[in-house]
């Protein structure tokens, strides 16, 4: 399998350039924070001063996994297959927020334990009906791994617009992605699990105390697409090869909550130049994600106190993305809206 390749945006001409295009808008220096810094990245991104959006979409990738089996979801399996038909309906969150936010929406079947048939909307990436129970064996074959990543390069290609956000579904997925928190951080996995769908404190300790017989059973795993394949989901790697195929084509990519951001972390370790190319839509109100956020050294543009998944902070931040981009190429300069500038 070959991984794409994804080039750093750092450019300090063009950089210059949009420092001062930034500076000589009709405002204080600085005043609007980080939709400043947003938009000299954007700009870096598409090696441009008058960066713009088209047809921001966001994918919706779902799958399920075997370790439910272990107890650790408050909720059963088949919600995963029940929540895809909700989104087909457009009756879920992820839909009425993309359509606020003017987002196409995809959704993926990278590996439901269901069969859905030919239906309109859905598209079919299914790689297996659920991954096996990690706390047992591995979650995936590295050949089923590498299929996973290699669709959503693939689904990635096929985006017509610049920017892109991720979501998931996917019962036990917050066990998935707290196991690869600790393995690729090295938090403690104490630090890396929380309440998913809504465990007790109970609940909880029972998940992690899965997490760390896990990883004590798959200890050789050091590389990430060896740590991918015995801890993650058909979802999260579909996630970390659509973004690296996204960032090769030097789009914008917009980034949720708690189990998006394990799909980066692997992609970043595969491609350290992707975080470049990141907007960090939120902080998640699942425990862990925070501790993602600051070894990261992200910023997330909001604090909402949001833990549901589907893509649901990329889509509440898409409007400050477009504020960011437009207050660049529409904004008056000083010398065009004939206003004084502290030194004039």
């Amino acid at each position: 399998m070959q991984i794409p390749t994804v080039s750093p945006i750092a450019d300090p001409d063009l950089s210059a350039r949009l420092e001062r295009a930034i500076a000589n808008k009709t405002k204080p220096p600085g005043s609007l924070g980080a939709l400043e810094t947003i938009a000299h990245q954007i700009g870096l991104i598409q090696q441009t001063v008058e960066p713009a959006l088209r047809r921001p979409a966001i994918i919706v990738f779902a799958a399920d996994h075997g370790v439910v089996a272990e107890g650790i979801s408050a909720y059963p399996q088949s919600v995963t297959w029940q929540m895809v038909e909700n989104f087909l309906a457009e009756g879920a969150a992820i839909n009425v927020f993309a359509r606020a936010s003017g987002c196409a929406l995809q959704v993926v079947d990278a590996g439901v334990n269901h069969d859905f048939g030919p239906r309109a909307g859905l598209v079919d990436r299914k790689v297996g009906h659920g991954t096996a129970n990690f706390a047992q064996q591995p979650a995936m074959s590295a050949a089923d791994c590498a299929a996973a990543i290699a669709h959503g390069v693939a689904l990635a290609a096929g985006l017509e617009g610049n920017l892109v956000g991720f979501g998931e579904m996917g019962i036990g997925n917050t066990t998935a992605a707290a196991a690869l928190m600790h393995k690729l951080t090295g938090v403690p996995v104490a630090e890396c699990v929380g309440a998913g769908t809504g465990l007790t404190p109970d609940g909880i300790l029972h998940k992690q105390r899965v997490i760390e017989a896990a990883v004590e059973r798959h200890a050789s795993a050091c590389e990430p697409l060896d740590i991918l394949a015995a801890f993650g989901g058909y979802e999260i790697a579909m996630i970390a090869g659509a973004m690296l195929g996204a960032a090769e084509r030097r789009m914008v990519l917009l980034i949720d909550g708690f189990i998006v951001t394990s799909a980066l972390l692997v992609a970043a370790r595969l491609q350290p130049a992707i975080l470049d190319y990141c907007v960090f839509s939120h902080c998640s109100d699942e425990h862990g994600h925070r501790r993602m956020l600051a070894y990261l050294e992200a910023r997330p543009l909001l604090n909402l106190g949001l833990r549901l998944g589907e893509g649901t902070g990329c889509a509440l931040a898409v409007p400050l993305l477009h504020a960011a981009v437009d207050f660049l190429r529409e904004m008056a300069t000083f010398e065009s809206a004939q206003v004084s500038d502290k030194s004039a």
